[in-house]
């Protein structure tokens, strides 16, 4: 198989002072969506309608990428915990199963 060489990228690839481009905007677009579902703790407190440069998009991408992976790390920790054994207790009290009358 032939090697293909992949040329570094220049210095002016990476300004955080240039204005956003509209790839960008759509990938935060799409960042903040997925950003709605976690849960509130996770969330980033950067108001996305705001972000007027790449450096500022960077930092959100950032922060919402990393809280995606935290969440479902713990997620996975928790899912591990319980199929240890260790289970939450069942609720006291009333508890009717679904369909059933008094």
């Amino acid at each position: 198989m032939a090697i293909i060489p992949v040329p570094r990228p220049s210095k002016k690839a990476w300004n955080p002072e240039r204005p956003v481009s509209g790839l960008l905007l759509a990938q935060i677009q799409h960042l903040q969506h997925a950003e709605r579902r976690l849960p509130l703790r996770y969330r980033s407190s950067i108001y996305t309608h705001a972000i007027r440069t790449e450096g500022e998009a960077a930092r959100y991408i950032h922060e919402v990428t990393e809280a995606i992976h935290k969440a479902h790390a713990d997620a996975m920790a928790y899912r591990a915990k319980r199929a240890s054994g260790s289970k939450r207790p069942k609720a006291k009290g009333k508890h009717r199963k679904r369909g059933q009358r008094k």
